[in-house]
Formats: C-alpha cells, sequence, structure tokens
C-alpha cells in the first residue's frame, strides 16, 4: 500500500463536473476535521475557491451545453465509437 503525500495546500482546477463531486467531497471532509493544521486549512480555502469559479464558469456557459466549457484535454472523434470493420 503507498502512503499519501501530505497536502501543500494548493488544490488544483476543477474542470469537470466529476472533478466538481470529488472536490466538494474533499471540502467536507476537510470542513468536518476539527484540528485541521495550516496546509490543510489553505487546501481546504484553495479547493473552496476552485469550487466557486467552476460554479461561475458553469453559470456562464449554461448547464446543457458541454461544448461551452473551456476543456482543453483530448476530444472524442466520430470514428472512435464507430467498429473498426473500415
Amino acid at each position: 500500500m503507498t502512503k499519501r503525500r501530505k497536502a501543500n495546500g494548493y488544490a488544483r482546477p476543477v474542470r469537470t463536473k466529476r472533478d466538481y463531486e470529488r472536490a466538494a467531497s474533499v471540502a467536507k471532509r476537510l470542513s468536518n476535521q476539527a484540528d485541521r493544521d495550516s496546509a490543510a486549512e489553505l487546501r481546504l480555502q484553495s479547493l473552496l475557491r476552485q469550487l466557486d469559479k467552476f460554479d461561475d464558469l458553469e453559470d456562464e456557459a449554461g448547464a446543457e451545453d458541454p461544448a461551452d466549457y473551456p476543456y482543453s484535454g483530448p476530444r472524442r472523434r466520430w470514428s472512435d465509437s464507430e467498429s473498426g470493420d473500415n
């Protein structure tokens, strides 16, 4: 089993709904801890800022159109979903 590294106080950007859900669960877990150290407090604040940014982007882009999200990752091609008998 691998050891977890200590939090450095920073959170990565929240870009997808999945990232948002995971970050929200981590923020909830951190907020329930009574004895947070300074790095955990910084991470919680950073997570909350990233969640707010994602909420703002979602409000601007519209929740129904995922093409409006600023996603810079790879896009699927139409040929990816077809069978490979070309």
